[in-house]
């Protein structure tokens, strides 16, 4: 059961140390504060977030946490929008993708695309007496300028980012589902 509506939920996720940081020594430079969704960067500042995954966090409980509720309220009705920022290197790809290589990836390295591609297409085997329209926009910023990952032919200059009457913006892995 879920508590009051929140339009924006934050997720941190911490990153492992790939293998030339570890083959250099590098240290990880936050620690999670267990049970708190708090971060601790250097010694003493704090964040605080909705959610925070440690870098033992497996792909399929980021996903059963983060993005499952959000596919089951797209069911529901609801849009769902979900947005990944971060730095270079910092662990985007390997969360909304997967890990290794696309063609020798294993189900327990699927990210949320295709853990959520799954979970909708069952759904809707289920339901199948129901007729379903899934609606699905993958969109990048990169150096300041949108990209569909999608629709690779479509020019920058035709992707905007719009904001609807309720404050909602328009780009990121978004689904709509409609019966």
């Amino acid at each position: 059961m879920q508590g009051p509506e929140v339009p924006v939920r934050v997720a941190v996720r911490v990153r492992p140390l790939l293998p030339r940081e570890r083959l250099h020594n590098h240290q990880v430079c936050v620690r999670v504060i267990p049970g708190a969704n708090q971060l601790v960067l250097g010694k003493d500042r704090a964040f605080t977030f909705d959610h925070v995954l440690t870098s033992k966090t497996s792909q399929d409980e980021a996903y059963s946490k983060i993005v499952e509720p959000l596919v089951h309220s797209c069911f529901e009705g609801y849009n769902a929008t979900v947005f990944a920022y971060g730095q270079t290197g910092s662990g985007k790809t390997y969360t909304i993708v997967g890990g290794g290589n696309t063609d020798t990836i294993t189900e327990e390295e699927y990210g949320i695309i295709p853990r959520a591609i799954k979970q909708i297409f069952s759904t809707i085997a289920e339901n199948h007496n129901v007729d379903y329209t899934v609606l699905v926009s993958y969109i990048e910023v990169y150096m300041e300028e949108l990209r569909d990952l999608i629709e690779l032919e479509t020019s920058s200059k035709d992707l905007h980012i719009r904001e609807d009457e309720n404050g909602n913006t328009g780009m990121g892995l978004k689904l709509k589902i409609m019966k």
